[in-house]
Formats: structure tokens, sequence, C-alpha cells
């Protein structure tokens, strides 16, 4: 049977912990406010700019930008983005998941995969794995901006139009809701009219061809590198606020099985406390009985 003041310092232990994932649900909370306008904001832009690129991939000439063209080499690469820090639930554990399983998929096909990683926690995952990697970030949400979308997009652009890579996909955790994430799979290179877009389908299926002011040539060489930045900001601001939402439940739920320990442990301890007590009073009746 565990002593009286072990039990006290359990009690004040799990209260201790309560405060912390309490803060942490409060900070999460917070900050969940500040993403989500972000991406409610930009998602509509990033939206149509998929669409238009998806119009012009299905009418121009594939090689007239090199964003374009298919190549047809085996070689895939797969961008991941994961947390910089733990404590939030199955956010990462997903997509790793994910990411391994389409791993295996590939291989499967007899392809040869290479990763890039946005995250410590992927990184560090996939350190002690196999699978090589070609590049990573860190501390990349700690002040997430449009430049760190910039050095991501047009490190990977640059990749495949030097032949590093003959495909492009990046696997990232699509915010739903303060409680819901889901994980996508989604192909960025070479760029598909018929690519899934997150939960939406490209849209522009009418037929018809476009006039172009001024050519084609450099109406693409302007167009394609910024929808390149445009989507690669999309998925970090994505990730983000999925990131805050899911910390934020994971304290939540933290927070609430603290308080049932609490409950639990100071139970336990008035049950101890009070047979104590009783074993104390019935040594003192007897002795005093005895010396009667």
């Amino acid at each position: 049977m565990p002593s009286l003041q072990s039990l006290r310092r359990k009690i004040a232990a799990f209260k201790n912990t309560q405060k912390i994932t309490k803060a942490m649900k409060m900070v999460a909370a917070a900050k969940l406010k500040r993403s989500q306008d972000r991406i409610l904001a930009a998602r509509p832009y990033a939206h149509k700019m998929r669409s238009v690129l998806g119009n012009l991939s299905r009418r121009v000439n594939r090689t007239a930008h090199p964003l374009l063209r298919k190549h047809g080499g085996r070689k895939v690469e797969i961008l991941v983005v994961t947390s910089d820090r733990g404590l939030c639930g199955g956010f990462n554990g997903n997509i790793i998941r994910k990411t391994v399983e389409f791993l295996r998929q590939s291989e499967a096909q007899g392809l040869q995969v290479n990763l890039s990683i946005v995250g410590r926690k992927g990184r560090d995952y996939f350190r002690r794995r196999a699978w090589p990697i070609r590049q990573e970030w860190t501390g990349v949400f700690d002040k997430l901006s449009f430049e760190h979308a910039i050095d991501i997009g047009d490190d990977v652009s640059s990749n495949f139009v030097n032949g590093t890579f003959d495909e492009a996909y990046v696997v990232y955790n699509e915010f739903k809701s303060a409680i819901q994430q889901r994980v996508i799979v989604e192909k960025l290179f070479p760029i598909d009219a018929a690519a899934e877009f997150g939960s939406v389908q490209a849209e522009g299926t009418t037929g018809g061809s476009y006039l172009y002011e001024p050519d084609e040539a450099e109406l693409l060489n302007a167009l394609v590198p910024k929808h390149v930045q445009v989507q690669a900001y999309r998925i970090l601001l994505e990730s983000a606020a999925a990131e805050h939402g899911a910390r934020m439940a994971a304290m939540d739920g933290a927070t609430r099985n603290a308080g049932q320990l609490i409950k639990k442990v100071t139970l336990y301890y008035n049950k101890t406390r009070q047979a104590a007590i009783t074993k104390e009073l019935m040594d003192i009746v007897g002795g005093a009985e005895a010396l009667k």
C-alpha cells in the first residue's frame, strides 16, 4: 500500500500537469484562430489559381513550360509536411503512416523514391529509416511567411526541371475544423488538370480555346512559378491550422484525463487516510483496554 506522502505527491504532480495542459490548450486555441483566418483567406485564391492552371495545362502545348512537361523516368519525390513539435495527438502519426504506405506502394511499382521533409518530427522519423532524404526544412512554422513557400516551391521546381525526379507528390494534413484534419496526397509535378486538389477536384472542364496576350510562353513563365509558390503557401497554412487544431483537441483531452486521475487518486488517498486513522484509534482503544 502506498504511503500518504507518496499519494499527496502524485496528486500534486497530476495538478501541475493539468495546469500545463490547460495552458497549452489556451495557447493552441489562440494560434488556431489566427491560422484559421489565414487559411480561409488564402484558399479561394489558391483554388482559383489551380483551376486556371488546370485549364491551361489541358489546352497549351505541354512543352511550352518545363513544369508542364511529363518525364518518362521512374524517379519520384515525396514532400512530407509534419510539425516541429509534438503533443498534437495523431497529427504527425497519421502523416507518417500515409507516407510510409505511399512509399511502399511506389516501391512495389518499381519506382525510385526520395523524400523532402518539412518539420522536425518527420525528419527525425525518416532519418532512422532506409529512405533517402534529399532536402529538409525545420523551424518553418515558428514564423510562417510567404518567403518559406517561395523557398520550398523554388527548390522542388528547380529539381524537377533539372531531372532530379520525374514526378512530385506532397503529403500533408488538410484543415477541416478545429477537431478534424484529413491526410491528403496531392500531385505537384508535372502540373495536371486531373490532379486532385485537396477535397476539391480541379475545375474548368469546358471546351474551347484561349487567346493569349502576351504570347503563350511569356504568360506561362509568369503564371506557373507563381502558382507553385501559392500552392506551397496554401499547403503550409493548411498544415499549420491543422496542427493547432490537433494540439488544442489533444490538450483538452489531456486536461480532462488529468482531472479524472486527480479525483480517482484523491478518493483513494482519503480512503487510505481514513483507514490509517481507524487503525490508530483501534490501537489506542486496545492499549487502554490492556491497561485496565
